[in-house]
This record gives structure tokens, sequence and C-alpha cells, in this order.
């Protein structure tokens, strides 16, 4: 027997940081993550990168930013991310 009671859902969207990558498109920007993982057979770190479309609803992020993007609905083909914040601007 389990208690039915319903809690309130915590928000459970992903948070990322990384550098942008390319802003030549309209409220559109590429941001490269780069993650630490440790090799599943060698134990070794390998860095992987990978690539988000985050919506830029400002055209305010600039190549070499350090941006924060969190989780969004689908806003087009590729793009499921959304600008935040622009943590550091590109020297």
């Amino acid at each position: 027997m389990t208690d039915n009671v319903s809690t309130p859902r915590d928000n459970a969207r992903k948070v990322r940081e990384g550098i942008v990558v390319s802003n030549k498109m309209t409220q559109t920007i590429v941001v490269a993550i780069n993650e630490r993982v440790a090799h599943p057979k060698y134990g070794k770190t390998v860095q992987r990168t990978k690539k988000l479309y985050v919506h830029d609803e400002t055209n305010d992020a600039k190549i070499g930013d350090r941006v924060r993007v969190i989780e969004t609905r689908p806003l087009s083909k590729l793009k499921r991310w959304r600008l935040t914040d622009i943590v550091e601007r590109a020297k």
C-alpha cells in the first residue's frame, strides 16, 4: 500500500555553462559544453565537447562569452536551450 500524497514537483531543468562559439544566426547562439568523464575501459579522464543550440532573445551574447543556459521546451528543430545569463564577457 502506497500513499498517494501529491508532493510539489521540483524544477528538474538542466543547467549548463559553456563558451559561445557562434552567434551568426538571429536570436540563436551555439554554445560548446566541455565535460570531463572517465574512460569506461582505461579510467583516464577524457574531455568531451557537446554543441548546444541556444535561444538568445536579445542577441546579447558574443563569441567567446561564458554563458549559463537552461533546458526548455523545443523551440525549433535543434533549439532546446535558453540563455539565462552571461557569466563572463570575452576579453
